[in-house]
């Protein structure tokens, strides 16, 4: 019993210093007097893919989807969706097995979460969307590129990743996931434990794209990171030129968390590649 009481004292200390890449910037306040997230007149479920997705709707326009990261909901958009709902129709979902989407099957993967976002804009009746993604966020905008390349206008995403290992995170804290996914599987599987192991399991083993795989993704695509990520800035440079058509963005003195520590400059920067066509740099343009 000792040693179950100490395993679990570790645990709880492992998934504080966890959480800052899970659940990046969770909140219960919202800036002004909307409650993204748990906002009863715009919030709706979808029956979709054997659960009820949870998503939310503001403005009007050509449609935006919002994703946000491991753990997170749609509260972690509440600095971008009143700027964008001003000229875009916001999509913003719970994802799978988060916020107010529950499921409480044992599996959960980026594909089935691309898969219920291209199911969730069939039933909204959407051809297209931009997309903006964060963390796992933006590994599931990536996916949904490749998987569903019709539905995908332009993809911004900041702090995705394309494997799971030090070359890619941080690693102390790629190390600390681990320990703490495996010391899960060490305590009484109660409903809370599972839903936290399913989560954990994402970054701990996935995802598994390859730089080939992502010549796939046939739209502009503004890759973003912070020069103090916990996804390594190399990493995200990788990401930017295997893409066809992508940009490359990072942010000075920035952790994982552009959305928050440079909102305005965010929201301007991704409006404006939205609203800009893509233009091809080489050559003599490289001068310019």
């Amino acid at each position: 019993m000792h040693r179950l009481k100490t395993l679990a004292v570790a645990l709880a200390a492992s998934l504080l210093m966890v959480s800052a890449f899970a659940q990046p910037a969770v909140s219960v306040m919202s800036s002004g007097t909307t409650n993204y997230g748990s906002n009863a007149k715009a919030g709706k479920f979808a029956s979709i893919r054997g659960f009820r997705m949870y998503y939310e709707i503001y403005g009007v326009g050509k449609p935006l989807l919002f994703i946000h990261g491991n753990g997170g909901s749609i509260n972690n958009f509440k600095n971008q969706i009143p700027y964008f709902a001003r000229n875009y129709k916001v999509i913003a979902v719970d994802s799978r097995a988060q916020g107010k989407s529950a499921d409480t099957s044992d599996s959960l993967t980026y594909e089935m979460m691309a898969d219920d976002f291209n199911a969730l804009l069939n039933q909204l009746h959407l051809d297209s969307c931009y997309v903006v993604g964060w963390s796992d966020g933006g590994i599931d905008g990536l996916l949904l590129a490749m998987r569903h390349p019709e539905k995908v206008k332009k993809l911004a995403i900041t702090g995705a990743n394309l494997w799971p290992d030090t070359t890619a995170i941080e690693p102390g804290l790629f190390q600390s996931i681990v320990a703490t996914n495996d010391s899960l599987a060490k305590v009484s599987q109660t409903p809370a434990v599972k839903a936290q192991k399913k989560l954990l399991n994402l970054m701990a083993l996935h995802p598994h794209l390859s730089t080939a795989d992502l010549k796939q993704v046939r739209c502009p695509t503004l890759v973003i990171g912070g020069d103090h990520d916990v996804i390594l800035p190399k990493h995200t440079l990788v990401i930017a030129e295997a893409i066809p058509k992508g940009y490359l963005w990072i942010l000075p003195n920035s952790g994982h968390s552009t959305l928050i520590h440079y909102k305005d400059l965010f929201n301007q920067v991704v409006g404006d590649f939205f609203k800009t066509p893509y233009r091809k740099i080489n050559g003599m343009a490289k001068l310019e």
